[in-house]
């Protein structure tokens, strides 16, 4: 029995880029149940699905005692690969691939300023939390107020400007928490914002941008609008890889030289 045990560890060992796809659709599975029969669809399988992922990687950095969360145990060593930089980059254009800029007319002047609006706006109210918790470095800075704008924007600022990887670290969770609040309260505060038409979703997406939030948040709430708020969203994450380690990198460098 236990050389049957090392045959299939040393087997999943040698294979963890297959075992990574594996272990991310038993959670995907687990959690569109818990989404479906526990929450009732109020609250999203993506957003079970991130906080079962945060808490599984916290248990492998614990049972390991490493750095890298899940992927710190060998059997799961392929988790690192799969959420390593170059797949990150990957899906940030594969995202925005099929987007047209003629397609973001459609909602007007008003879903241009949204995207300029939502960015600036949250990467001043990250920057100035980095800055309360004693952050002082304009890369630090700039890094987690890029993963106040999303959690894929933030270590890709990150990269680009030179920051540490705990920093790195700090702009995912960020983000993430971002996301999951954008999830959850969507639904709830939908009526409330008057969110209810295609250009809404669209707006709505341009000020918030976390893709996975805003999709989820809209799934949740009429799945019809979905596709309008991703499109914008996605835009969102676009232009802010382009304008926080440039334009909002070199303003903070004024003021945190």
């Amino acid at each position: 029995m236990k050389e049957i045990f090392n045959i299939i560890v040393d087997l999943f060992v040698k294979n963890g880029f297959v075992m990574a796809f594996l272990i991310v659709g038993i959670v995907a599975m687990f959690s569109n149940f818990i989404s479906a029969k526990v929450t009732r669809g109020r609250i999203h399988s993506s957003a079970i699905a991130i906080f079962l992922g945060l808490i599984l990687a916290y248990i492998g950095g614990r049972v390991a005692g490493g750095s890298k969360g899940l992927s710190d145990i060998p059997i799961f060593t392929g988790i690192g690969v799969l959420g390593g930089s170059t797949l990150r980059d990957f899906t940030i254009i594969s995202t925005a691939y099929g987007a047209k800029l003629s397609e973001i007319k459609k909602s007007g002047l008003i879903g241009v300023i949204s995207l300029f609006l939502g960015i600036v706006l949250t990467f001043i109210i990250g920057a100035l939390v980095s800055v309360a918790f004693g952050y002082r470095d304009s890369a630090s800075v700039t890094t987690i107020a890029a993963g106040a704008v999303t959690f894929i924007v933030g270590p890709v600022t990150g990269a680009a400007v030179g920051a540490s990887s705990d920093v790195v670290a700090i702009s995912i969770a960020t983000g993430v928490l971002k996301s999951i609040a954008v999830m959850l309260l969507t639904p709830v505060l939908a009526k409330k914002i008057g969110l209810k038409t295609p250009r809404a979703a669209m707006v709505f997406g341009g000020l918030m941008g976390t893709t996975s939030g805003v999709s989820a948040g809209l799934a949740a709430t009429d799945p019809k609008l979905v596709p309008y708020g991703a499109m914008t969203a996605t835009f969102y994450t676009g232009l802010g890889c382009l304008l926080c380690p440039s334009v909002l990198y070199f303003l903070v460098n004024i003021f945190l030289p």
